[in-house]
């Protein structure tokens, strides 16, 4: 199963749907999931455009509902128990505080959560933890390409990367890209 990972879209305004990088990063994908801060659900039903699509709701979600929408997503994948909440700062806390705080000590295997607008990959504990950043306002700076993340899931194997979507003109993508596979562990490509 591929999975497309990313997170703090917050709709700008001045986009009307996702931006063309993130349909072609997504091309393919079984299942995306949204880390939050979507801001308005048609940003679902854009994701939805390209695969079935699941989302935690983020501290600027409010006053508004959807049924893709849960406060904390856990899933099985592959035989890979997988969950998904929005903020966690700081996120390099100790896993196991991470799962007893945000999933009342249940094993995971991957992690994903968003709020930081940085990418992150780390692979600690026996858990894959992934922050896909923003594909709209990386590191917070002004709209801009930023970063999205695939999940690989398949028995008896994870593999992940985080990319970035490209450069807008005249304002640079600070994102980073990572990978990770279990013989090459995290690796920072960018």
């Amino acid at each position: 199963m591929r999975i497309g990972l990313l997170t703090d879209t917050h709709q700008p305004s001045e986009q009307k749907t996702l931006w063309p990088e993130i349909y072609e990063a997504f091309k393919g994908v079984d299942l995306i999931l949204h880390g939050g801060d979507i801001v308005h659900p048609m940003v679902l039903d854009w994701c939805e455009e390209i695969a079935p699509t699941r989302a935690c709701r983020g501290n600027n979600d409010t006053g508004w509902d959807d049924p893709r929408m849960e406060e904390v997503v856990l899933m099985d994948v592959e035989g890979y128990r997988l969950g998904m909440i929005h903020a966690i700062e700081p996120e390099d806390r100790p896993m196991e505080h991470l799962l007893r705080q945000y999933f009342g000590g249940q094993h995971l295997d991957i992690f994903v959560s968003g709020d930081t607008h940085v990418e992150r990959m780390d692979y600690r504990d026996g858990v894959l933890q992934i922050n896909s950043g923003s594909p709209t306002l990386p590191h917070l700076w002004s709209t801009r390409l930023g970063t999205v993340a695939l999940l690989d899931v398949v028995p008896g194997r994870i593999e992940a990367k985080i990319i970035k979507l490209g450069e807008t003109p005249e304002r640079r993508n600070p994102g980073i890209e990572w990978s990770y596979t279990p013989e090459t562990g995290v690796v920072r490509l960018g």
